[in-house]
C-alpha cells in the first residue's frame, strides 16, 4: 500500500517550480540551515509564559524527523539532490542533550553534516566534549537561551553565544550559525558592532549570519551593508527570507562567494506569500490550514483564488533570490557556488 505523502504538492506548485526554478537551480544543492527534532522534545505550551520567539513557525510542523526532511526535498526538488546541514530546534533545557543526541545519530546514519545546539551555560570543556562526542562541525544557539532576567529587547549576541564558547569555536575552526537578536535586526548598531567583533577577534570561526540578519523588509536594512562592506570572511544564509532587495544589496556588498542557500526547514513547507507593511512582515496564508492565527500579527488569512495561488514558502524564497541574482547578473557558476560549492568548501574538515 502506497504511503500518503507528507504534504500535498499541487498543480500551482509544480507549475511554479517548472517555470521559474528547476532549470535555474543546480543539480546538487546544500541546504545550510535546517532543523530536525522529534515531537517528544517539544516544550509544553504555557499560555501565561512570556515568549522571546514568534509563534507562527510552530503552526507549520510539531516535529521534523530526518525522514521528513528527506521526503520534503524529494517532493519539492524533483530532479535535484539536496544535502542538509542539520541542528535541532528550541527545546526545553532538560531536553537539549537528548535533542542534540538525536541530531548526532541522524547525522551518522544519513551522512549529513550537523551542528550542536549550544547552551550559554556550558563551560569551554563541556562544549568541546559535546561537539567532539557528536561529531558536530560547529554550533547554533538562540537568543531565547540568554539569561531569563534580560528583557528580550536588550539581548545581545554574547548573551547566548558567550565569548568563552567562541574561543572554542575559534580554536578548532568550527562553524557558528548566528541568528542575531534585537528589534533592529540587521540595521541594529549593537548587532553590527558585535558581528564585526566576532570576525576580528575570532578569525578562525566560520561565521554564518542566518536569514541575512533577519532583514525581511527593506526597512530592516538601514546602512548595514555600508558597515558590512568592511568584512572579509563572514557568510550569510538566505533562509526564511523573501526580500529580493535584501538579497540584491547583499550580493553587491559581499559577492557570491560569501552567500549560502539555506531554508530553515521545516517552516518553508508553509504555503505563504510574505509582504511588508511599514517595515513589518506579514505571512499571507490560506484560511484555516494553520489553526488559530489570531494571536500572531505576522500571520494573515485569505480566501478564494488568492489562497489557491499560494505556493510554498520555499519557492517564494528561491524566486526572490532568483530575481536578485538576475538583477546583479550572476553567472550560472556563481549560482552553483551559492547553492552548493560555497557550503561544501565551508563544511570541509581540515
Amino acid at each position: 500500500m502506497k504511503m500518503k505523502p507528507l504534504f500535498e504538492v499541487k498543480a500551482v506548485d509544480r507549475e511554479f517550480y517548472e517555470r521559474r526554478l528547476r532549470d535555474w537551480l543546480p543539480d546538487k544543492i546544500i541546504d545550510i540551515h535546517t532543523h530536525v527534532w522529534l515531537k517528544r522534545f517539544n516544550k509544553k505550551k504555557d499560555p501565561d509564559a512570556k515568549s522571546r520567539t514568534v509563534s507562527w513557525p510552530s503552526m507549520v510542523a510539531d516535529q521534523n524527523p530526518v525522514e521528513h526532511l528527506v521526503e520534503t526535498y524529494s517532493l519539492m526538488f524533483p530532479g535535484k539532490s539536496v544535502t542538509p546541514l542539520m541542528f535541532t530546534t528550541i527545546v526545553p533545557d532538560q531536553k537539549l542533550d537528548e535533542a542534540n543526541d538525536y541530531v548526532a545519530r541522524a547525522s551518522r546514519e544519513n551522512k549529513f553534516p550537523a551542528l550542536i545546539f549550544s547552551h550559554p551555560r556550558w563551560n569551554s570543556g563541556e562544549l568541546t566534549r559535546k561537539i567532539k562526542a557528536g561529531g558536530f562541525l560547529g554550533a547554533k544557539s538562540y537568543l531565547s537561551l540568554a539569561p531569563a532576567y534580560l528583557p528580550a529587547k536588550e539581548i545581545r549576541i554574547f548573551d547566548f553565544f558567550p565569548r568563552h564558547q567562541l574561543e572554542v569555536l575559534n580554536k578548532h575552526g568550527l562553524v557558528m550559525m548566528l541568528h542575531i537578536p534585537r528589534d533592529g535586526r540587521l540595521r541594529d548598531p549593537v548587532n553590527l558592532a558585535q558581528m564585526l567583533e566576532i570576525e576580528e577577534r575570532y578569525p578562525n570561526i566560520k561565521l554564518i549570519i542566518a536569514h541575512v540578519g533577519r532583514a525581511y523588509c527593506p526597512e530592516d536594512i538601514g546602512d548595514s551593508f555600508k558597515v558590512l562592506a568592511k568584512t572579509r570572511k563572514m557568510c550569510f544564509d538566505c533562509s526564511a527570507n523573501t526580500n529580493a532587495e535584501t538579497f540584491r544589496q547583499l550580493l553587491e556588498t559581499v559577492g557570491p562567494k560569501r552567500v549560502l542557500f539555506g531554508s530553515d526547514m521545516p517552516i518553508l513547507r508553509m504555503r505563504t506569500r510574505r509582504i511588508c507593511e511599514n517595515g513589518f512582515y506579514v505571512n499571507i496564508v490560506p484560511r484555516g490550514i494553520y489553526g488559530d492565527i489570531s494571536g500572531d500579527k505576522h500571520m494573515r488569512e485569505v480566501n478564494g483564488q488568492e489562497a489557491e495561488r499560494l505556493t510554498f514558502f520555499m519557492y517564494e524564497e528561491l524566486d526572490a533570490f532568483r530575481r536578485a541574482a538576475h538583477a546583479v547578473k550572476l553567472s550560472a557558476r556563481e549560482v552553483e557556488d551559492i547553492f552548493y560549492n560555497n557550503a561544501r568548501q565551508l563544511l570541509a574538515k581540515k
